[in-house]
């Protein structure tokens, strides 16, 4: 039997009392899987992931972290950093609010800067960085704490292909750790590749959920790639 690490139940969710922006979205995410969360602009894909974070008060249903003191790692799109805190020093903030040794965050996190080719910025601000040298950094922050899960929203976006393959790579060690995933991405013909499972959303709403086999179904393509599945269905 799978070991479900989260449970979603959305039965509603949006941002004021009056509208919902979501509505019947329904899934979980295992222990060494992926999920991928995807849909068209302005599917709900976004509102989902800040629903099962907590940071929408407004939402009837559940969300259930399963194990208790489950931990999850949210890697963001667009990068969020401090303008005074040099790559190491926001690499050190998250070792400390985990509770990490500083010899496990010095043997980590340098070797996440091998892997990721910035150990000579090191000690820079990341205001000089690129967008794809900031999305790095998040990555980082998110492979140094270990998580049960990692929730991911287009981490593709900016890398470069050395990164993109650093990434997956990491992420494949991760799960089979016993990590989880749920990425959103619109970059299908990698998500077909690597993921486990998926949820289709459309106007706010879960379109089909489960695995390829699944979702070509529904849209009546037996032979089709998801990007062929998703036109169909969106």
């Amino acid at each position: 039997m799978a070991d479900t690490l989260l449970t979603v139940n959305i039965e509603e969710a949006g941002y004021d009392g009056n509208h919902a922006a979501i509505k019947e979205i329904e899934f979980s995410v295992e222990a060494g899987k992926m999920t991928g969360l995807i849909g068209p602009n302005g599917a709900g894909k976004s509102t989902t992931i800040k629903t099962i974070m907590g940071l929408l008060t407004d939402m009837k249903g559940t969300v259930n972290f399963v194990r208790p003191g489950t931990h999850y790692a949210y890697i963001p799109e667009q990068p969020v950093y401090y303008e005074t805190l040099t790559l190491w020093e926001h690499l050190s903030l998250a070792s400390a609010v985990y509770g990490m040794d500083e010899s496990v965050l010095e043997r980590e996190g340098n070797a996440l800067l091998e892997r990721f080719r910035m150990t000579e910025v090191k000690h820079h601000l990341p205001d000089g960085f690129s967008k794809g040298m900031r999305q790095k950094m998040m990555l980082m922050i998110g492979f140094l704490i270990r998580p049960d899960i990692y929730i991911v929203d287009e981490p593709f976006v900016g890398l470069d292909p050395r990164a993109t393959n650093d990434f997956l790579v990491l992420l494949e060690e991760e799960r089979q750790r016993g990590a989880g995933v749920l990425m959103c991405t619109h970059v299908l013909d990698t998500a077909e590749r690597i993921c486990d499972d998926f949820v289709l959303l459309a106007d706010g709403r879960m379109v089909v959920r489960g695995k390829l086999d699944d979702v070509r179904g529904l849209a009546s393509l037996p032979e089709g790639t998801l990007f062929d599945c998703f036109n169909a269905l969106t």
